[in-house]
């Protein structure tokens, strides 16, 4: 039998070994910037066509290599940053593994001029699926310009797996951005298809995070400085009213270096206590300076992993210094030591306002005026039921003979339900037809924990999830806009000026006809600035033109990874800015008027992020759990 364990050819090998490294653009464009750094560069640019695909160039002012040196760096394991297995543990630089410039040069085809600043010509080298092409003399600057081009040429299945370029380009910012604010002494800048993105000259770290996230952020942070024998701590955090609803402006550094770290951002949210709302998160970006040895960054190909020699003490030396930070500019809650406990009263003796301002010891003793008996004996009956008491026999006290009405779970614990919180009444609803469909003779809807709608139908009752009700209803709204009739305009007294993030502002010029569709009225005002003229006329109530835009950005960019047309990302983005929140008291009318809207819809059933919109219960079935 004869043997079937082989070598494979070299060029196999290296483009297996450089799926580890080169996983999209994003990862061309950090190894090639983090090179630049490691090799001195004072200013570094950064040149993308086509989300990387097409073209990946960077060009700095570093040290520059000898003739040699120029084509050794692009063979595997080749490297300037250690001699042996001992340096591993002293590691001050950003590569080191000699992987990068091999990986890159197995996928793509890589043109590299070089000279230091000692030689009189530099060296031209052309790489082709690891074949040198060309090696000779060439005119060039000092420092070094590498341009990657057609990356994953010849690994057809690799290439169709990228994503559309709106996605790449988001994964290439992400990098350009980490990489510019571990590094606020050196001048950056990114171009995309010949158009500036950012232009980052060098400073301090407040201006380079400013620079990058926008200067609406500028107020809203918060230094952090700790220095302790074994860790030092500095950065900035956000103010706990400057939060989130997704990631995305989280960043941890250790000795300069991008990491990613569930169990530290645990440490930070840690230390906000109760200051921020439920699923959000907050600002940060924040530098751990440590002794090389003890930690271990050799753990995975993209250097973005890292282990602590004692964890828990990086963890309670964060969260303790994020929160000394917050104390000492005054946000975090204090105490009131002037106040007694003991009389602030339990929830059971809360007191509430009679009409004419005289406050009634408890809830106990509130009477509503000119109420009918039965609305009286309800009430009577809510306030047992909350104070744990027995119901007392209407006959018996000598009170009309009333059913005592059903209590909501989250009924406030300082007032009586009002009308809309009661369940209906014994009196049936009166439809026009059998269908069970909506009419003028059902009976009134009403709302339970500012979250749902119960609207009564022929065979039951319907529980309506209002958010999700009105992400269905503003979508196929927006939708339609998009593709046939614009949505109408509420043109602004005075136009508004907002300065966005450039990567904002960037992907705002993209989709800005798409976006005046939907109701506003934006124009370039140059740079990073657009001017505001009019937003949607069915705007929600409590939102103002910035934070809907500012919304509809951060879902447009969300959605980007799930590969949604432009139109579609859209309108699902502007609906899920503009759609109702839970917690928001609706009207009568307005309650009718969503329930209506949402069964005039082609897919009523679910919201377009396919959460349910409504359950039915049907009368069959609620019977048979009040049987024994």
């Amino acid at each position: 039998m004869t043997n079937v364990i082989q070598l494979l050819p070299e060029s196999v090998a290296n483009q297996i070994a450089a799926g580890e490294v080169v996983q999209r653009p994003s990862s061309v464009v950090k190894e090639l910037m983090e090179n630049a750094i490691d090799a001195g560069a004072t200013q570094l640019k950064v040149i993308i066509r086509d989300a990387g695909k097409t073209l990946v160039q960077v060009v700095d002012d570093g040290c520059g290599m000898s003739e040699t040196d120029a084509r050794m760096c692009f063979e595997r394991h080749a490297t300037s940053k250690i001699r042996e297995a001992k340096d591993l543990f002293e590691i001050r630089t950003m590569g080191f593994r000699g992987e990068a410039l091999a990986s890159i040069a197995a996928v793509a085809q890589v043109e590299m001029r070089t000279r230091r600043a000692i030689d009189e010509l530099g060296t031209r080298v052309v790489v082709e699926d690891t074949v040198f092409k060309i090696h000779e003399p060439c005119q060039a600057p000092t420092g070094t310009s590498i341009a990657v081009k057609n990356l994953f040429f010849n690994v057809p299945a690799r290439r169709n797996f990228l994503k559309s370029d709106p996605v790449e380009m988001r994964h290439v910012l992400d990098e350009f951005q980490r990489i510019a604010i571990a590094n606020p002494d050196i001048f950056f800048s990114l171009h995309q298809n010949d158009q500036e993105i950012f232009h980052l000259p060098p400073g301090k770290l407040r201006q380079r995070v400013v620079k990058i996230f926008g200067e609406a952020v500028n107020k809203r942070l918060v230094p952090v400085q700790e220095e302790t024998d074994i860790l030092k701590i500095t950065g900035f955090v956000g103010k706990p009213d400057y939060f989130k609803k997704t990631r995305g402006e989280q960043i941890f550094f250790v000795n300069k270096r991008f990491i990613k770290s569930n169990y530290l951002h645990h440490a930070v949210v840690g230390a906000y206590e109760d200051l921020l709302p439920p699923e959000t998160y907050p600002l940060y970006v924040l530098f751990l300076e440590i002794a090389p040895g003890r930690i271990d960054i050799n753990v995975h190909p993209t250097k973005q992993e890292i282990k602590f020699d004692d964890e828990k003490l990086v963890y309670n030396y964060l969260k303790v210094t994020v929160r000394h930070a917050l104390g000492a500019h005054s946000i975090t809650p204090s105490l009131d030591f002037e106040q007694e406990p003991a009389f602030q009263g339990s929830p059971a003796q809360t007191s509430v306002l009679r009409p004419g301002g005289e406050r009634p010891a408890s809830v106990r003793d509130y009477t509503p005026p000119q109420a009918d008996r039965l609305a009286d004996a309800n009430l009577r009956n809510w306030q047992r039921l909350y104070e744990g008491l027995d119901l007392i026999d209407s006959k018996a006290s000598g009170e009309t003979e009333a059913q005592p009405s059903i209590v909501p779970s989250g009924a406030s614990a300082d007032m009586p339900p009002t009308n809309a919180e009661r369940w209906p009444g014994s009196q049936p609803a009166e439809l026009d037809d059998d269908s069970g469909s909506f009419s003028k003779g059902q009976k009134e809807p009403y709302q339970i924990h500012g979250q749902y709608i119960v609207s009564q139908i022929k065979s039951g009752f319907l529980l309506i999830d209002q958010q999700a009700a009105s992400e269905r209803i503003l979508y196929e709204r927006y939708l339609d806009a998009l593709r046939q009739q614009p949505v109408a305009t509420q043109q602004a007294l005075f136009p508004k000026k907002i300065e966005l993030a450039p990567a904002d502002a960037a992907l705002l010029r993209d989709i800005l006809p798409e976006v005046n569709l939907l109701g506003f009225d934006i124009a370039e005002f140059g740079g990073n600035t657009f001017i505001i003229h009019g937003a949607p006329s069915d705007m929600g109530s409590g939102l103002t033109e910035e934070i809907l835009l500012e919304r509809l950005l951060t879902q447009y960019k969300n959605n980007l990874e799930l590969e949604l047309g432009v139109q579609e990302n859209l309108a699902r983005s502007m609906a899920r800015s503009a759609a109702l929140k839970r917690g928001q008291p609706l009207s009568v009318l307005e309650m009718q008027d969503l329930i209506d809207h949402l069964f005039a819809c082609s897919a009523p059933f679910r919201s377009p992020a396919g959460r349910t919109c409504f359950i039915t219960f049907e009368l069959d079935e609620l019977q048979k759990r009040f049987q024994l």
